[in-house]
């Protein structure tokens, strides 16, 4: 019986930023357990292919729905599609993020059109999502909701790793918006889960620390340095927590942000 509630088939969950990096491989961790997921992302087609492709090689029903997380009337009609073709919603994972074009720009240039929209996506679309998901939920008197955060909504970006850090041709660094807008999902993770308990639904964030998608070799040193266990995070191992907390074997897990940063957070 312990073992059992480790298991996800034929539940229905709702992934947002599902065609991103981690969004990507929550998709096909929870399909290959024999979830039905929902992947929500910009690209409408995108979404579509995708689940086409996941239903192929697992034999699960995924479904693809394009929409902005920050709008509350898309929100709506995405998560009425899902209800439509499941009739239930077991678990949300919150993980739309966005990186607008001038993301990277320096604290003392960086303008109000980056600020609102980064905060509209990460804050604003976890509220929307949330809020519409939970009303199904409430009904159901049962549900998960994953937030997710990141090192930098607990503790302050080290600038130091990011002299000469470069992705995909950007020098890169950790803007303060982002800083604010992790720091509001941890926030937001517990007023939801002591507001939410009365019906049965759990709400927890996952912050997890540096994950390797490609960073130069200069970063990438300089991050696995500063970093107790001596490297960045591989996408599966975000994946393996975030599971645990959807599957029913974390049943009396609310309210907590689990970090996971090889460390990088104890000193």
């Amino acid at each position: 019986m312990m073992l059992e509630g480790f298991e996800v088939k034929d539940k229905v969950i709702i992934i947002t930023g599902a065609l991103g990096l981690l969004g990507t491989t929550y998709v096909e961790g929870f399909s290959r357990a024999g979830a039905n997921v929902v992947i929500l992302d910009l690209d409408s087609e995108l979404c579509r292919r995708k689940a086409e492709e996941l239903g192929r090689k697992y034999g699960t029903e995924p479904l693809g729905i394009g929409g902005d997380v920050a709008n509350k009337e898309e929100v709506e009609r995405m998560v009425q599609g899902a209800v439509s073709k499941y009739g239930s919603i077991d678990v949300l994972i919150n993980n739309a993020a966005i990186q607008t074009e001038h993301f990277f720009a320096q604290f003392e240039e960086y303008s109000m059109i980056d600020w609102d929209r980064v905060m509209d996506v990460n804050v604003t679309g976890m509220f929307l999502c949330s809020q519409a998901v939970a009303k199904q939920m409430e009904e159901e008197r049962k549900g998960s909701i994953i937030n997710i955060a990141s090192i930098y909504g607990v503790v302050a970006p080290d600038q130091r790793i990011y002299e000469g850090a470069v992705y995909q041709g950007k020098q890169i660094n950790t803007p303060p918006v982002y800083s604010a807008s992790k720091g509001a999902v941890i926030s937001l993770t517990r007023y939801l889960a002591s507001y939410l308990a009365k019906y049965g639904i759990r709400v927890n964030a996952v912050t997890p620390g540096g994950v390797y998608s490609g960073q130069n070799e200069a970063f990438v040193k300089k991050y696995s340095e500063r970093c107790p266990l001596g490297r960045m995070a591989r996408p599966e191992e975000v994946f393996n927590v975030v599971y645990f907390l959807a599957c029913d074997a974390s049943s009396y897990i609310t309210g907590h942000n689990l970090v996971v940063d090889g460390g990088w957070t104890i000193w």
